[in-house]
């Protein structure tokens, strides 16, 4: 994975599942999430990925299990109002946790000569993670916005309570260097200018 300084015209701005489900208290059961400012970040950085004229890729997930806060016929399928796509704008429907898995993603971005994805979204150790993990793995420049993701708490497989800082953190380690380049919102709209 080359990486470069700066983010060409065409670098894409990749929301991953940002949708209404995520309200779901469902999600917080174990404790809050992190990163309250995801989704005002995530805006941020879809108003000027439009303002310069970048592409921008919605992906929404449609879930298949029975009474998924994610299923096509609920409330919750529906993205976050902070970034409803326009016109236009890209939308991958998958049923997996990765981005790439059952759609036209990778075939498409090569088709339009797009290499680097800035990746924002949630949640940070499921989407956002499988997403980030293959796009480096196919070889694309991924930065992935670490104060534009976020996720919630949970239980490690021994059985102790991690935070949602905790899991955060440790699969931004996981992506870092290999599979992305771990970034923050200012960082990236230093890039384009803004």
């Amino acid at each position: 994975m080359t990486t470069h300084p700066t983010l060409p015209h065409n670098a894409a701005l990749m929301i991953v599942d940002l949708q209404k489900a995520l309200d779901d208290p469902r999600w917080a059961a174990d404790g809050p999430r992190n990163n309250p400012q995801a989704e005002s970040n995530t805006a941020a950085l879809l108003a000027a990925w439009r303002r310069t004229g970048r592409p921008v890729i919605h992906v929404r997930h449609d879930s298949l299990e029975p009474g998924s806060t994610y299923d096509p016929a609920s409330a919750g399928h529906a993205f976050k109002p902070e970034v409803l796509p326009l016109p236009g704008e890209r939308v991958v429907s998958k049923t997996t946790n990765s981005a790439f898995i059952g759609t036209d993603l990778d075939v498409w971005l090569r088709e339009q000569g797009i290499w680097v994805l800035v990746i924002a979204g949630a949640i940070t150790n499921n989407s956002v993670e499988a997403t980030a993990r293959m796009a480096g793995n196919l070889g694309f420049d991924t930065r992935l916005v670490a104060d534009a993701t976020f996720t919630f708490a949970r239980r490690d497989w021994s059985g102790r309570l991690r935070s949602a800082g905790e899991v955060h953190d440790l699969s931004l380690a996981n992506l870092s260097g290999e599979y992305a380049t771990i970034t923050d919102t200012a960082a990236v709209l230093a890039l384009l200018g803004e």
